[in-house]
């Protein structure tokens, strides 16, 4: 029997999985000013890192989505256009890019859900932070 193809799901958590890091890298640079201008740091910057444990968290359970899926991310490249993603998923081969116009606005939408959920009570990780498909 042949494996079922790719489904839109499963495109759907690799583009989350590679967008993922791209928001740990402004959450970073982020702190990293805050913590250079000394101003109201330390309550901002903890919520910040909360955010970067839950974006962590995420980060596993898609992970652990892709071994469940079979599916493997085996090329990224960061260009000056985007990025561009090559993947297997359950033995067939995918490609996909996303232009920087596109992650910026998909790392802004995520990055509002993860401040949302933060703000309100404690919410269990799903790796679902609003990062629309491909």
């Amino acid at each position: 029997m042949q494996p079922p193809l790719q489904t839109r799901d499963d495109s759907m958590l690799v583009k989350r999985y590679v967008l993922l890091p791209v928001l740990l890298d402004v959450l970073e640079k982020n702190i990293s000013l805050l913590e250079s201008s000394g101003k109201l740091p330390e309550p901002l910057i903890g919520h910040l890192r909360l955010i970067q444990d839950r974006v962590t968290a995420d980060m596993a359970f898609l992970r652990k989505q892709f071994r469940r899926r079979g599916i493997r991310i085996y090329e990224q490249r960061r260009t000056t256009e985007g990025m561009n993603i090559a993947y297997i998923c359950r033995g067939y081969h995918h490609r996909f890019s996303l232009l920087w116009r596109l992650i910026r606005a998909e790392i802004v939408t995520a990055l509002e859900t993860y401040l949302d959920s933060a703000a309100g009570s404690g919410t269990e990780n799903t790796g679902q932070a609003n990062i629309t498909g491909c």
